[in-house]
């Protein structure tokens, strides 16, 4: 039962974690440090929305 229950926990989790992809939002989180390195990692093949978002940061960055 033990083993079922473990199964049935590890492919919720894996779907919950596959839907969770997408393009980051630009955000005080993701606009500094460790955040936009992992950000920006994801626009590697994409170089118009890499500057978007780092245009987005600037902006948010000017905001505040």
């Amino acid at each position: 039962m033990n083993f079922k229950y473990s199964v049935v926990c590890v492919i919720g989790l894996s779907i919950a974690l596959i839907g969770c992809g997408g393009v980051p939002e630009a955000d005080s989180v993701n606009c500094s440090g460790r955040g936009l390195e992992s950000s920006l990692a994801t626009f590697r093949n994409d170089e118009v929305a890499r500057q978007a978002f780092v245009d987005k940061c600037d902006a948010l960055k000017k905001g505040n």
